[in-house]
């Protein structure tokens, strides 16, 4: 059964109904700690083909959750918790942003029940893990949960390679057969596409070098990485693949913290060297990296050429369709592209802010940081690493299924993280001015591990 077998009818197998009820009476009944374990188990044994329609509103299982989990906050009043920092409020914009112009664009009423849909899953999602993760131990706790998770669709995904079949088909949603592209068996799991079950692996790899580091996780850390490696493989594509290196590579910049704005600007030089020495423009470079016969580079890098020249077209709300830009670029497999695309360039600027702020926050955080807290800065940038593969990943695909899930974890994990360390950091300069380098011998930071927002 393929993705659109189920799209805009009701499909739910009484399986699937039973678990995501279970689930979610788990994430009203456990403790706070432990309530992100049941939005793991559905992201990872639940395709996006179960739905409910009501009333021309689409609910995957995910969506479900999502109630269950904000009736949970507003019974035991965990809304409160909430102080909105910098990230927080991008994300407002964002949402914002994309429903207004796309709404202008379209004025159609299917458009914006559409829009609704996006609009819940983006701030639903992302403030359910804001406001049920509150520091740095939690995020760390987060990390050791989702790894059993991990190793689990691993196995099936390896299963799948194996047999040639997804035992997740029985939900809809996926193809049954596993398909095959010049030769290449390319599994997917419990994922609308074998690019976005890759990509779930390569982006998730960065974070486990933490556990890794800490000498008590190590097994731990070593099920986990070879969990998210095995996904990335079977997968049988390049993306992940390149997402899952340039992860690798982000966590390897570690000792030259220090320089990053030098390497920066040097990366950006070097583009620009590229470009003026191509006969083709520099994003023609995706055309050339290929790492499985069957990869499609040329596709993206025209898709990047083909919005460049048609930017009048698509810059103030977006545009309906973008299928007379080119042949099969009506598929916009570019989450940049696509955010411009929905919403126009007010909607793409600030999703790229977000993604600055995310960084911005990281590289402060593990500054004010002293050396007393090493595992901690390492954590911060172990997250730095797995935004980059995100930032990578965009460039070559759209989030359409569990992934976004993931995303919006990222994403609230490293505002509650970096907002736990600098809210001590003003804290601690109000206190005392004293300098910054000694801000890590501060007696409020030996809590570190611990601190809430």
């Amino acid at each position: 059964m393929n993705s659109l077998a189920t799209d805009n009818a009701t499909f739910i197998t009484t399986t699937g109904l039973a678990f995501t009820l279970l689930m979610g009476l788990l994430i009203i009944v456990l403790p706070r700690r432990f309530a992100l374990m049941p939005v793991f188990a559905l992201m990872c044994f639940m395709t996006m083909g179960e739905r409910l329609m009501i009333g021309g509103l689409n609910f995957t299982m995910i969506r479900v959750l999502l109630l269950f989990g904000w009736t949970r906050l507003l019974c035991k009043k965990e809304i409160r918790s909430l102080r909105l920092n910098r990230i927080d409020i991008l994300i407002i914009l964002w949402v914002i942003s994309s429903v207004v112009l796309h709404n202008v664009l379209w004025q159609d009423r299917k458009q914006f029940q559409n829009t609704l849909g996006v609009a819940y899953d983006a701030l639903g999602t992302y403030f359910l893990f804001r406001l049920l993760l509150r520091g740095v131990d939690d995020v760390e706790h987060v990390l050791k949960t989702f790894v059993l998770f991990i190793a689990a669709v691993a196995v099936s995904m390896l299963a799948e390679k194996l047999t040639g079949r997804d035992i997740f088909a029985a939900f809809g949603g996926v193809n049954a057969i596993t398909v095959v592209r010049a030769g290449v068996l390319r599994c997917q799991g419990p994922f609308e596409h074998p690019i976005l079950a890759g990509t779930f692996g390569a982006v998730i790899t960065p974070l486990f070098a933490f556990l890794w580091l800490q000498g008590n996780t190590r097994k731990v850390a070593a099920l986990a990485i070879l969990s998210s490696t095995t996904i990335v493989l079977t997968s049988g594509s390049s993306g992940p693949v390149l997402a899952y290196v340039c992860g690798i590579l982000g966590l390897c910049m570690w000792p030259l913290r220090k320089h990053m704005r030098p390497i920066r600007w040097l990366i950006v030089l070097s583009l620009v060297i590229i470009h003026l020495a191509m006969k083709a423009p520099v994003w023609f470079v995706l055309a050339k990296i290929t790492v499985f016969s069957a990869s499609d580079g040329w596709h993206r890098a025209f898709l990047i050429d083909q919005a460049i020249v048609h930017f009048g077209d698509w810059w103030f709300c977006g545009i309906k369709e973008t299928g007379s830009w080119g042949s099969h670029l009506d598929d916009i497999t570019n989450q940049f592209i696509g955010q411009g695309v929905y919403g126009g360039m007010l909607t793409m600027i600030l999703f790229i802010a977000i993604i600055v702020a995310c960084f911005s926050n990281i590289g402060s955080a593990v500054r004010s940081l002293g050396k007393k807290f090493k595992e901690a800065q390492i954590l911060l940038w172990s997250m730095g690493a797995a935004l980059f593969a995100h930032v990578i990943t965009f460039i070559s695909v759209s989030y359409f299924d569990q992934n976004a899930v993931n995303w919006y974890l990222l994403l609230a994990m490293i505002s509650t993280a970096t907002s736990s360390v600098l809210s001590v950091r003003r804290a601690a300069c109000i206190r005392s001015p004293q300098p910054q380098a000694q801000l890590g011998e501060n007696s409020r930071l030996a809590g570190l591990s611990s601190l809430e927002i």
